[in-house]
């Protein structure tokens, strides 16, 4: 006779656990009796989680459905307010953080200059920037912890930025730092691998299984969605789409190496693009707001321009497409996704650089990927990388309890 372990036991009622909320989170209001002809599991298995669930707060009872013969079956429902999270996007000019919900939505939310800091010095800022959030908070005993995403080469398992040469970080363990200052557990991923987490769990396209999200903002990434598993790779440095290398006798890049498709296609290459095109005296929006050097343009300042149909803005929005195209064909033709989500703060409100990419690339790719493919943009707008933060923390602690 087959004797099972203890530990495997309650691994089963973990997974029994996350399979059953997950139901009731997507496909609520639903009954007891729908839930376990769902996922072929004992309605007794059913009652006793529920039962839990109800008296945690993370489920109630919200009236009754249909009766297919007897008693009314008893509907459920999630309840995303019963707890909650702090979620803190980290990029390289700005940080964001959020309180949010267990749908991912945001109840409160502050943001932050980093003013150019590096190094220590960045990272003080950072927690800095989350012991003034936490501050105006004052529930946190419904807090499950805080949810970080950041760019860079991140190992989960040890909860740290392998590498980040922008802010010169290498082997930082951001995970314990927070976690000792603030004494509330963290998780940390980089932010691409976020975003496709949140469009995975959250997004519109949460039922494909092979999704690659991709960000182009202060730097470029690439979170990918295989089999419906975030893609990782050996030490967590999957997704780094920024070095791909599309010109070989091109730019040095702070990696390394040379023509990576970062310093062709991020907001600082934009940038540069706009910058040398004022330096011929033509008229453009942009110039009254970049002052004497141009050094003062900011993304929402490209963006509006480009709305407008400024001439310089739209040639260096078809110039950054291109480069993108180029290395987004590279992407497809070796991952096949069905969708591709183009994000980031370049990508944020601007239908003009997402049509560019999308038409050179569809141009581009291998016939019998074109017709089938999806490229679209992100589904969060502006709050995406807030999204991503929670996600990060949601998606660990769905697959199992929402509770330590």
């Amino acid at each position: 006779m087959k004797v099972t372990k203890t530990g495997d036991l309650k691994f089963i009622q973990e997974w029994n656990r996350f399979l059953i909320l997950n139901i009731i989170r997507r496909e609520g209001p639903i009954s007891r009796s729908e839930i376990a002809k769902l996922i072929n599991i004992s309605p007794t298995t059913v009652t006793t989680a529920v039962t839990e669930m109800i008296r945690e707060g993370l489920v109630a009872e919200v009236g009754s459905g249909t009766s297919r013969g007897g008693r009314k079956p008893i509907l459920l429902q999630f309840v995303p307010d019963s707890k909650f999270l702090i979620a803190v996007s980290i990029k390289i000019s700005s940080i964001s953080i959020a309180r949010m919900n267990l749908h991912a939505e945001i109840k409160r939310k502050e943001s932050y200059s980093t003013g150019g800091r590096i190094g220590k010095d960045f990272i003080r800022f950072v927690i800095s920037c989350i012991d003034g959030f936490l501050s105006r908070e004052s529930d946190l005993e419904r807090c499950l912890g805080i949810s970080i995403s950041c760019p860079g080469i991140i190992d989960q398992q040890k909860g740290s930025v392998r590498y980040n040469s922008k802010l010169d970080w290498k082997n930082v363990p951001l995970v314990h730092i927070v976690e000792e200052r603030f004494g509330m557990k963290t998780w940390l991923d980089n932010d691409a691998n976020a975003m496709a987490l949140a469009e995975k769990n959250f997004g519109a396209y949460k039922n494909s299984d092979h999704l690659v999200h991709v960000t182009v903002g202060d730097g470029v990434g690439a979170g990918v969605i295989a089999n419906g598993q975030l893609f990782c790779g050996h030490g967590g440095g999957a997704g780094e789409f920024g070095h791909i290398c599309i010109d070989p006798e091109g730019e040095p890049c702070e990696c390394g190496n040379t023509g990576c498709l970062e310093n062709y296609a991020a907001w600082t290459a934009a940038r540069r693009r706009i910058v040398e095109k004022l330096a011929d005296g033509r008229p453009s929006l942009l110039r009254e707001k970049g002052g004497a050097d141009g050094s003062r343009i900011t993304i929402e300042d490209f963006l509006f321009a480009l709305g407008q149909k400024d001439a310089i803005a739209t040639e260096v929005a078809l110039e950054i497409s291109a480069y993108l195209a180029k290395g987004l064909v590279s992407l497809i033709n070796m991952f096949n996704p069905q969708v591709v989500i183009l994000g980031g703060d370049l990508f944020s409100g601007n239908p003009t650089l997402l049509e560019h990419v999308t038409r050179l690339t569809r141009r581009s790719i291998m016939n019998v990927f074109s017709d089938e493919i999806i490229i679209d943009g992100s589904s969060f707008g502006r709050d995406q990388h807030l999204v991503g933060a929670a996600s990060v923390l949601l998606n660990d602690q769905f697959r199992f309890s929402l509770l330590a």
